[in-house]
């Protein structure tokens, strides 16, 4: 963005009460990142007052600064627009910087898979056109208008991660963003404590429509019974279904994985073969969305062929790493929920990359009351003939461990409360150039440590 204060205050429907009239080409919420050019935003909370950092804003370069109306003190000689809430004047841009902006806007939900998905699309799209995309995890009520403040105005395409934790947030983002095309990966079982249900879950990611453009469409995960009584509920929303069973208009008729990342084929809407540097039945049906918005925006299958094979996930989603003695570990350790944990000891059950197959796991936060029966379920699709060992972390893990306790050994199977370094040394002596690691537990677990000491 490049808008003057006056612009600004325009949005805002405020008065701007200095004769300064700085041109602001960013926004941001904190000094640590902040850069020439910006717009600050203060907030006051419980712990921070934000308004202690006005001044360090502007000896970084800060153009102007907003301020509560009811903070005292505002400092004198540098430009300054009063507002009422500094989280409502941040989305009252956002909303009136996006109503000036032609771009085509892309709003990505689901229980697993947002963060991967958003790749797919921007990477999908990136090498035919200006595209944007979410940050980080900056797909909340601050993070998204943030990123649509951060659009340059001939950004083509603006892909949108939109994350929630209770009904109402995504009809928010959905609505700020009135995004053309949105897809919902899956329902899993994160935010369960919150949302009551998988059913409440899907209700919740469905608000994506809200904000959706009429001639927009939905492209949703058809193998999920959950999502299909929305579908029919919304007739006029123009939607299309992906996944692998046969009434899906794209589906995966075939996979094969390497050490390069994963082959495959479609069937439906398109009837081609592709491939992906990324691992997992999972991350090629998150590639079918990718695949149906390049066939929606007009790219063909050999464009879309071509930006497949140079795809970069963000890190920590099924993310190959070499390990010493030629071991290969896959980081997968970002997030995990029932769901996702299945599908990655799914792909590494069928992976014939190496023979000697390891799991470890660490806890799923935020299931709720059911959170035991979650993690002890995960043990039935878990089999010494499949997996030389099993290495598993978190208080929560313990019920998995006893769930296997009988069927693998001392030297197969350990279990660790709080210590990494525990995994680390058990591990150390049995990994060799037929092992394969999957590792993977929520991010509060923190389980990339356990890779640290074993890369090349």
């Amino acid at each position: 963005m490049k808008k003057t204060l006056a612009n600004i205050a325009e949005w805002l429907h405020i008065q701007k009460k200095t004769d300064d009239n700085p041109v602001v080409t960013g926004v941001s919420i904190n000094t640590r990142t902040i850069k020439p050019g910006d717009l600050f935003i203060p907030f006051r909370g419980e712990q921070v007052n934000g308004h202690r950092f006005v001044q360090d804003a502007f000896a970084k370069g800060a153009a102007a600064s907003l301020w509560l109306k009811d903070e005292p003190n505002p400092p004198e000689g540098v430009p300054l627009l009063f507002v009422e809430s500094g989280e409502e004047a941040l989305q009252q841009m956002a909303r009136a910087y996006r109503a000036e902006l032609h771009s085509v806007f892309i709003g990505i939900t689901g229980s697993n898979g947002k963060t991967s998905t958003k790749d797919l699309v921007a990477g999908m799209l990136s090498p035919y056109f200006s595209v944007k995309k979410t940050e980080g995890n900056f797909n909340n009520e601050l993070g998204l208008p943030l990123t649509i403040l951060s659009l340059e105005e001939d950004t083509e395409f603006a892909v949108l991660e939109m994350g929630m934790s209770s009904f109402g947030e995504i009809e928010f983002l959905s609505n700020l963003a009135k995004p053309k095309y949105v897809v919902i990966t899956n329902i899993g079982e994160a935010h369960m404590q919150d949302l009551g249900s998988r059913e409440g879950i899907a209700k919740a990611k469905f608000e994506i429509i809200a904000g959706l453009d009429a001639a927009g469409q939905l492209f949703y995960d058809g193998d999920e019974p959950l999502l299909r009584p929305f579908v029919e509920k919304n007739p006029n929303v123009q939607a299309k279904s992906f996944g692998v069973q046969e009434q899906n208009d794209l589906r995966i008729a075939e996979v094969n994985f390497t050490e390069q990342g994963s082959a495959f084929r479609v069937e439906g809407e398109l009837n081609e073969t592709m491939s992906i540097p990324v691992l997992g039945e999972h991350q090629v049906k998150n590639t079918l969305a990718a695949l149906l918005i390049g066939k929606e925006v007009g790219l063909t299958a050999e464009q879309m062929r071509k930006s497949l094979k140079q795809i970069v996930l963000t890190d920590m989603r099924m993310q190959v790493i070499e390990g010493v003695n030629d071991a290969i570990f896959i980081n997968d350790a970002y997030n995990a929920a029932p769901t996702s944990m299945l599908a990655a000891i799914s792909f590494l059950e069928k992976s014939s990359i190496k023979t000697e197959k390891w799991l470890v796991l660490g806890d799923m936060l935020e299931l709720g009351e059911n959170e035991r029966q979650y993690h002890e379920d995960i043990s039935k699709s878990i089999s010494n003939k499949r997996f030389v060992g099993v290495c598993l972390y978190g208080p929560r893990m313990e019920w998995l461990y006893n769930k296997l306790v009988d069927q693998f050994t001392d030297e197969q199977l350990i279990w660790v409360n709080d210590d990494t370094e525990k995994l680390v040394s058990f591990l150390r002596n049995k990994i060799n150039d037929r092992s394969i690691v999957l590792v993977k537990g929520s991010r509060g677990m923190q389980l990339e440590r356990v890779i640290e000491p074993f890369q090349k």
